[in-house]
């Protein structure tokens, strides 16, 4: 069965959190996560890189039935070996597209993203999220057309929290 084009947030979400991965949602579904009225197709998250955390990512995107995503859709699965990497691993779930990104272009893992977030929390989960500054940072840094549309909503949002 094809996998869709556009993630279930919510989905995705809590089948990380379920498997007990400790991760940094970013991207996107940060902004969104932050209230900014804005659609992502995708779900990046940075992952902490701790064998244990690993080996249950790993875990999970068996389930998930994920495929590494390229142009020629070979369906080539990631091993755990791909998750000890540096930079991004772009993958297809059945709950749709998720992006594992062991460092942001600058750099930056989870470790160095930590305090550089903030908790979200409701009835059923409990997120580390980037926070907004920062996230205006990364999305402005990389410069993309789809970072540079972002960039305002989110200035504006940041703005209006009076921050």
């Amino acid at each position: 069965m094809p996998h869709p084009a556009s993630a279930d947030l919510s989905g995705l979400l809590h089948a990380l959190v379920a498997a007990g991965i400790e991760f940094i949602l970013v991207g996107g579904a940060a902004a969104v996560v932050h209230g900014a009225p804005i659609t992502t197709q995708d779900v990046d998250i940075v992952p902490r890189s701790t064998p244990e955390n690993l080996d249950k990512l790993s875990q999970v995107l068996g389930e998930l039935d994920t495929v590494v995503r390229e142009l020629s859709n070979r369906r080539l699965r990631p091993a755990r070996e791909h998750l000890n990497v540096r930079g991004q691993l772009l993958l297809s779930t059945s709950l749709g597209p998720l992006d594992c990104l062991m460092t942001l272009h600058d750099g930056r893992g989870y470790e160095e993203l930590l305090g550089h977030t903030i908790q979200i929390e409701d009835a059923s989960l409990k997120l580390a999220v980037l926070d907004l500054e920062t996230l205006i940072l990364v999305k402005t840094a990389a410069g993309r057309a789809k970072d540079r549309i972002a960039v305002p909503i989110l200035l504006a949002l940041f703005k209006n929290r009076g921050a």
